[in-house]
């Protein structure tokens, strides 16, 4: 390959990275033609491109992106391919984590997603749960619209449930009359009580006056009677 066509591919990764830097570097060495088929269909179906690229070629055009690509460096060895989604940051994890189910590889060797640096296999099952910045922004939009939603689906499907639940308040404000007279009465009907009970008090004092001032009377009576006997 001559220095003008290295240059060249140099170009296109370049610019392929600055349109979208989200990338994996994968390892698909030792596939059968067929196998590579195989896999280069499923890429195709997920809409995930598959690039194999020079380890020298890809660091130079790493080396001249504005991002600070160097933690990349050390897994440019062996065998190398591209692969990039311009849908979902997720898409060539998900594609390597169904195409191992038969087979050996792809080996996720390393990835970029969202400026975060992922390296080695042991990454490929976060990053296949990984959402985009738009899904993410999409969650968060749903789950602001949702109450929303649900406040207007329940005022226009629940009007019946609504006016009802209104009726009853409305219900119980009209009742709460009734119930503080009935306490009035009630502490009227005890106030009377306590009278009675005072007056049966007042009653019962003038008796054992009255009682008294007879005994009274009698011991008078008793010593008169016996102060004539005695003369």
């Amino acid at each position: 390959m001559h220095k003008e066509e290295k240059n060249q591919l140099i170009d296109v990764i370049d610019n392929m990275l600055n349109e979208n830097n989200n990338f994996y570097l994968a390892d698909i060495s030792g596939l059968t033609a067929e196998e590579s088929s195989s896999l280069r269909r499923l890429c195709y179906k997920r809409e995930v491109s598959l690039q194999v690229v020079k380890n020298t070629l890809l660091k130079k055009a790493l080396e001249r992106n504005g991002v600070d690509f160097s933690s990349l460096y050390d897994v440019l060895t062996g065998n190398t391919s591209i692969m990039r989604s311009e849908e979902s940051g997720n898409a060539p994890a998900k594609v390597i984590k169904e195409f191992r189910k038969k087979h050996k590889k792809p080996i996720l060797k390393a990835a970029h997603i969202e400026e975060t640096f992922y390296i080695g296999d042991e990454h490929l099952g976060t990053l296949s749960d990984l959402k985009s910045k738009n899904e993410l922004i999409g969650d968060i939009i749903t789950l602001l619209q949702s109450p929303a939603k649900n406040v207007v689906s329940a005022l226009q499907s629940g009007g019946s449930k609504l006016s009802g639940i209104i009726k009853s308040l409305q219900d119980d404000v009209s009742r709460e009359p009734s119930k503080n007279n009935e306490v009035e009465d009630k502490k009227e009907v005890d106030q009377v009580e306590d009278n009675k009970e005072v007056d049966q008090v007042e009653d019962n004092k003038e008796v054992d006056q009255v009682e008294d001032k007879k005994e009274v009377d009698q011991v008078k009576e008793n010593k008169e009677t016996n102060s004539s006997k005695e003369e």
